[in-house]
């Protein structure tokens, strides 16, 4: 059965703000590598709509190794977008969602292949609330924003996490891997 990973970039104080992070290229390759791995992202409209910017990356190399090879890793991962106001969406490798989050996601999680990565705010709120999540990276930079968008704000229940790792980088970004408490690691 596939995992459901929530993987999302975040200040120190919490906040989910693109603008904020340390962008360098050690982080934009990791998460290249972690999209190559994935076998499907879900994102929100919102979110979808601001990774479409690398769509302009693949056209137009940077030469930053680091971006290059993001914008080709997220152009090949199949995408599905849940949105309640995108009639299509025209980047290939992406798709709007034919059901609801929860019905969706159970059966992606049925099929065969490479884990789901749930990487928006509002995808990974509506899946923890529907208790949904296998893991959460949570990569932390070393920032403080002081407002913005609250990545938890919605969760009106205490969820226990268990620290499974941590992965640091040489900016001060901190990758925090967690699981729920009350489920088991299958790959440690």
């Amino acid at each position: 059965m596939k995992k459901v990973i929530a993987a999302i970039n975040m200040t120190i104080d919490g906040f989910c703000d693109h603008t904020s992070g340390v962008a360098d290229e050690a982080l934009h390759q990791h998460y290249a590598d972690l999209l190559r791995s994935a076998g499907t992202v879900l994102y929100g409209r919102i979110t979808y709509q601001l990774m479409e910017y690398w769509r302009t990356v693949l056209d137009n190399p940077t030469g930053d190794k680091g971006m290059d090879d993001f914008a080709a890793a997220i152009d090949n991962v199949p995408k599905i977008v849940f949105s309640r106001t995108l009639k299509n969406v025209d980047w290939k490798s992406a798709k709007l969602a034919s059901q609801d989050p929860e019905q969706e996601v159970l059966e992606l999680k049925q099929q065969s292949g490479k884990d789901v990565f749930a990487c928006s705010p509002s995808m990974i709120v509506a899946l923890t609330k529907l208790n949904l999540i296998d893991e959460y990276q949570l990569c932390i930079h070393p920032v403080i924003a002081g407002s913005g968008l609250p990545l938890f704000k919605n969760i009106s229940e205490q969820i226990t996490l268990r620290l499974i790792k941590t992965k640091t980088f040489g900016s001060g970004v901190v990758l925090h891997y967690y699981e729920p408490a009350n489920k088991r690691t299958t790959n440690g």
